[in-house]
C-alpha cells in the first residue's frame, strides 16, 4: 500500500513538473481612450525578446511561459503600460494618450531630440494629399531616416512611335509588407515607398503550371479598365515551375545578419533571430549554413553547418546582441567568401542577408556596393535581401544590392511574414529557376493608340537590351508568379495619343491580313541559373475582350487601383477606396493564406483614416 502511495506521489508530482512548463496563449484587442483599437502595438514579455504586433484589427495573440509575469504593451505617442498577467487567457488594455510627456527630450543611441517629434506620429496631419483637406503622415523626417529612391511613373507611350515596352521582371515584394507597417502604425506611406509592381507581386495567382521546354508558362487577361471604362487593362502572368521540397537542389547559404547598434529594437535583432529560426526547422541534412555578422567589424560566427545540426545553429543565433557601428562592406566580402569555399556544383549557392540598410563603416556607398556584388554574382553565388525595423530603413540600398546581386528584396514587419517568406513561399524565396528574365511586348497600332506600363519604373530596359546577354535583369523562383499590367488606349477611341513630331526618316506601312487583328507580340527570354546564354519564348495576344474576368484579373487591379490612390496617382481615374474595397471583395476568391482579406482590412483601414483626418 505505502509502495501504491508513492508511486501515485511520484505520478503527481511529475504532472505538476510538467504542467508547471507548458505554455500557454495570451490573447486580447488592444484600445485607445476613446474605444477605438489601436494597431501596430508592441506587445512584449516582460525582461524578454519574445513580443508580437497587434494586427489592423487591435487584437494580438502571444505565447508565455509560467515563470513570465507581465506583458509590456507600447506604441508611439501613448503611454507604455505593463499589464500582469495572472491566470487569466484573455487581457484586453487601453493605452492612454502621452500627450503630457510629448515637450521631454528622448534620448537615443546616436543624440538626443523633442519626445513631441516622435509622439507626433499618431495625431499629426497634414493639408492636401489624397484625403483632399487633411492627411495622416509619416512620424517627420528629423528623426526618421528612411531613404527611398524616386519613382517617376510610366506614363503613356504612342504606339506608332514607341511600339516596344521592354523591361526586367521584378519578384521583389518589400514595398507592400512596408506600407502595411505604415498603415498599420496609423499613417499613410511616404509615396516613393509606393511601388506598385512589388505590391500587385506580393499575391500569388493562379496561373497554370508551365508545360513544355521553358521554366515557366506566360498568361494573358484583356477587359476594360476598372478605373477608366474607355481603356482596356491587360494581365501578363508569368509562373514559375514549382518543384517539391524534396526534389530541390542541395543549398549552400550564409546568413549574413547585421548586429550593429542600430538593430537593437525589438522589431529588428529578435525578430531577424525569431525570423531565421524558422528557415533553420526547414533545413535538410544535405543543406549546409554559415552564420556572419558585423557591426564595428565582421566576423565568422558559425562555419558551415549541416542543415540536420539545427541545436548549433540555433545556438549560434540566439547568442547574437547588437551593438557597435555597421562595417557592412566588409561583412558582405566575407559572407562572399564563405560561401565560394562551400560551393555546391548545381546547388542552391546563397547569401541571406538581414539589416535594416543602414551601411556606414568600409563599403557603404550605393555604388560600391553596386560593384561587389555584380562581381562576386558571376561566381553563381544568388543573394536574397531582408529588412528589418522602422525609422531607419535604408530602402533604396537594400533594392539595388538585392536586384545587382541576382536575388530578391523583402520587408518583415512581423513573425507571420517571416513565415510566408522562409515556409509559405520557401522555394519561390530561396530556389532561382531561371535568371535574366525580360519581358518585350510589341504593340500593333492598328489596334492599339497608345499604352503604358503600370509600375515597374525602376525595371525599364532599352530596347537594345532585350537581345543583349550581357544585360542584367531578374531571377524567378520555384513556384513563383511575377504579374504586369498595361493600361491600353484602343485605337478607335477619339481620345488623342501622345505627340510627337512627324518622323521625317521613318516610314509605316499599314498593317493587313490576320496581323491586323492582333492587339501585341510578347517575347521573353530567360538564361538557366548557371547559364550564359538566353532562351526565346513568345506568344501573340488576340484584341479580344473578356467581360467574365477571373479573380486573379480583378484582384490585381484592385491592388493596382490601391498603389495609385496611395500615390494620388495623375493615372488613378475613377479609382477610389469604395471601388477597390468592391473589385478587391469581388475577387477575394479561397484566399487559403489570408493575405488578399488582409489587404481588404488595409484598404478599411486607409478609409477610417480618412474619416479621421476629415474631422480634425
Amino acid at each position: 500500500m505505502k509502495r501504491t502511495f508513492l508511486i501515485l506521489a511520484a505520478i503527481i508530482g511529475l504532472s505538476g513538473l510538467i504542467m508547471a512548463n507548458e505554455s500557454r496563449v495570451i490573447s486580447g484587442v488592444i484600445f485607445d481612450e476613446t474605444g477605438n483599437v489601436i494597431p501596430g502595438v508592441t506587445i512584449v514579455v516582460d525582461k524578454s525578446s519574445r513580443g508580437t504586433v497587434s494586427d489592423i484589427n487591435g487584437f494580438y495573440k502571444i505565447e508565455v511561459l509560467p515563470g513570465d509575469k507581465q506583458l509590456v504593451f507600447s506604441f508611439v505617442g501613448m503611454q507604455t503600460e505593463k499589464v500582469k498577467i495572472g491566470e487569466k487567457d484573455r487581457i484586453d488594455v487601453v493605452l492612454r494618450s502621452d500627450f503630457l510627456e510629448c515637450d521631454e527630450v528622448v534620448v537615443i543611441g546616436y543624440g538626443s531630440q523633442d519626445k513631441v517629434a516622435m509622439c507626433g506620429a499618431v495625431s499629426r496631419v497634414k493639408s492636401g494629399g489624397i484625403f483632399g483637406k487633411k492627411q495622416y503622415m509619416a512620424p517627420p523626417t528629423n528623426w526618421n531616416t528612411e531613404n527611398y529612391s524616386t519613382i517617376h511613373e510610366n506614363g503613356f507611350k504612342n504606339a506608332k512611335t514607341t511600339p516596344l515596352s521592354t523591361f526586367s521582371i521584378d519578384v521583389d515584394n518589400a514595398s507592400y509588407s512596408n506600407v502595411r507597417r505604415f498603415i498599420n502604425q496609423g499613417s499613410l506611406p511616404q509615396t516613393d515607398a509606393v511601388r506598385i509592381e512589388e505590391m500587385i507581386n506580393y499575391f500569388t495567382y493562379d496561373y497554370p503550371e508551365p508545360q513544355g521546354e521553358h521554366p515557366f508558362s506566360v498568361t494573358t487577361e484583356l477587359a476594360k479598365c476598372p478605373w477608366n471604362s474607355a481603356h482596356y487593362l491587360m494581365q501578363v502572368g508569368l509562373k514559375g515551375k514549382s518543384i517539391e521540397k524534396e526534389n530541390l537542389p542541395a543549398s549552400n547559404l550564409v546568413f549574413l545578419l547585421d548586429v550593429s547598434g542600430s538593430m537593437s529594437s525589438y522589431n529588428k535583432l529578435p525578430l531577424v533571430k525569431r525570423a531565421f529560426s524558422m528557415l533553420v526547422n526547414e533545413l535538410r541534412p544535405n543543406d549546409r549554413v554559415a552564420i556572419v555578422v558585423y557591426a564595428g567589424a565582421a566576423g565568422k560566427v558559425l562555419d558551415s553547418t549541416p542543415g540536420n545540426e539545427k541545436k548549433e545553429i540555433l545556438d549560434a543565433l540566439e547568442k547574437l546582441n547588437a551593438g557597435g557601428s555597421t562595417a557592412g562592406g566588409e561583412g558582405l566580402k566575407l559572407a562572399y567568401k564563405l560561401a565560394n569555399e562551400n560551393f555546391i556544383e548545381g546547388g542552391n549557392n546563397r547569401i541571406i542577408l538581414a539589416t535594416d540598410g543602414d551601411f556606414n563603416v568600409g563599403i557603404s556607398s550605393t555604388s560600391e556596393m553596386e560593384r561587389l556584388v555584380e562581381m562576386e554574382r558571376e561566381n553563381g553565388v544568388f543573394m536574397t535581401v531582408l529588412g528589418f525595423g522602422m525609422g531607419n530603413i535604408k530602402d533604396d540600398k537594400m533594392e539595388v544590392i538585392a536586384d545587382k546581386g541576382n536575388g530578391n528584396y523583402a520587408y518583415i514587419d512581423n513573425i507571420q511574414e517571416a513565415r510566408k517568406v522562409f515556409i509559405t513561399e520557401f522555394g519561390g524565396t530561396l530556389f532561382t529557376i531561371a535568371k535574366d528574365v525580360k519581358f518585350q511586348l510589341e504593340f500593333n497600332p492598328a489596334q492599339v493608340k497608345s499604352y503604358r506600363l503600370v509600375g515597374y519604373e525602376n525595371r525599364l530596359l532599352n530596347d537594345e537590351d532585350f537581345n543583349d546577354d550581357t544585360k542584367d535583369a531578374g531571377e524567378m523562383g520555384a513556384g513563383h508568379t511575377v504579374t504586369a499590367l498595361y493600361e491600353i488606349i484602343p485605337a478607335h477611341t477619339v481620345e488623342g495619343a501622345p505627340l510627337v513630331d512627324t518622323l521625317k526618316y521613318q516610314t509605316s506601312e499599314n498593317v493587313s491580313g490576320k496581323i491586323a487583328t492582333e492587339l501585341l507580340t510578347i517575347k521573353l527570354r530567360y538564361k538557366e541559373p548557371d547559364g550564359n546564354k538566353s532562351k526565346l519564348m513568345e506568344t501573340v495576344v488576340a484584341s479580344r475582350l473578356i467581360k467574365n474576368t477571373s479573380d486573379d484579373f480583378r484582384f490585381s487591379a484592385a491592388v493596382a487601383s490601391f498603389g495609385m490612390v496611395l500615390r494620388d496617382s495623375e493615372f488613378k481615374g475613377t479609382s477610389s477606396l469604395s471601388s477597390i474595397l468592391d473589385l478587391a471583395r469581388d475577387a477575394k476568391g479561397t484566399d487559403e493564406e489570408g493575405y488578399r482579406s488582409e489587404f481588404i482590412q488595409l484598404v478599411k483601414t486607409v478609409d477610417d483614416l480618412h474619416l479621421l483626418a476629415e474631422k480634425e
